[in-house]
C-alpha cells in the first residue's frame, strides 16, 4: 500500500479547508484541517508526520506569518502561503519567514495541485539521505560552508548540518552550474523552479538574503555570493 503525503491546510474559513481538503483528497493526499494554530500544534505535538503545511496568512489570533516563524524553528516542512491578492508585504514577509512558496486567493486549485507536487518534489531532493556505499561525495564549497550535491545537504566548517530550503538548494544549485557569471532575478527565478514570478519580481533579493545569512561570514558584506548593480547577483568560488 502506497503512503499517501499528509497535508495540514491551516484557514481560519471553513469553506475553504472544506473546499481543499475534499480536492486535495481526489488528489490522493491525507489531508487533516486546522482552523488555526491551536490544532496545528496538536497535529505536530501528536508527532504524526506532516509532508507540507498550507498557511493562510491572515487569520484572527496566530496568523499565519507568526505560525511560519513557529514551523521554521524546529521543522523543515515544506510550507505555502496563501495571501489575499495584490498584498505584497505578506508576500514579503512569508518569504522571509521560510515559507517555499504563495499563492493568492482566491485558489485556483488545478495551480495549487502544481504548486504542491513541484514544493514536494524539490523537498524530496533536498532531503536526500547519504549513500553508505559511496565513497566519494561531490562537495563544493560557498564560503565557510560546503554543498554535498550526492545528499542535498549544506553543512557548517564544523561539519553541522545547516538547514536549507529545497528552493534554497535549487538557487545554490543555480550559481554552482554558473560560477563567476552574472545572473539576473529574473534568470534565477527560473533556475530555482518557482513557477508564480512575473518580470522586475524582487522576491529574489529575499531568497538571496536569507542564503547569506546561512553562508556568508558577514552578510552585510558578501564574498561569496555579490550583487552586481542594476544587474543581480554572481558567485565567487573561494
Amino acid at each position: 500500500m502506497v503512503e499517501m503525503d499528509h497535508i495540514v491546510v491551516v484557514d481560519d474559513e471553513q469553506g475553504i479547508r472544506d473546499t481543499l481538503q475534499e480536492y486535495l483528497e481526489l488528489k490522493n493526499f491525507r489531508v487533516t484541517p486546522a482552523m488555526g494554530g491551536a490544532t496545528l500544534r496538536e497535529v505536530i505535538a501528536s508527532g504524526e508526520a506532516i509532508d507540507l503545511v498550507i498557511l493562510d496568512i491572515n487569520m484572527p489570533g496566530e496568523d499565519g506569518l507568526t505560525l511560519a516563524r513557529f514551523l521554521r524553528e524546529s521543522s523543515d516542512v515544506p510550507i505555502i502561503m496563501l495571501t489575499a491578492a495584490n498584498e505584497v508585504m505578506d508576500r514579503i514577509v512569508g518569504l522571509e519567514m521560510g515559507a517555499d512558496d504563495y499563492l493568492a486567493k482566491p485558489v485556483e486549485l488545478r495551480e495549487l495541485f502544481a504548486r504542491i507536487k513541484t514544493v514536494l518534489r524539490r523537498t524530496r531532493l533536498n532531503s536526500g539521505t547519504p549513500d553508505q556505499a559511496a565513497t566519494e561525495k561531490q562537495r563544493v564549497r560557498f564560503g565557510s560552508c560546503h554543498l554535498d550535491l550526492d545528499t542535498h545537504r549544506l553543512f557548517d566548517q564544523a561539519g553541522g548540518e545547516i538547514s536549507i530550503t529545497a528552493m534554497e538548494y535549487d538557487l545554490l544549485c543555480a550559481f554552482v552550474e554558473r560560477p563567476n557569471r552574472v545572473l539576473t532575478r529574473d534568470q534565477l527565478l527560473e533556475f530555482a523552479h518557482h513557477k508564480n514570478w512575473e518580470p522586475y519580481d524582487r522576491s529574489i533579493d529575499i531568497r538571496i538574503a536569507r542564503l547569506r545569512r546561512k553562508i556568508e561570514m558577514d552578510p552585510a558584506n558578501p564574498q561569496v555570493i555579490k550583487p552586481v548593480r542594476g544587474m543581480g547577483y554572481t558567485y565567487a568560488p573561494a
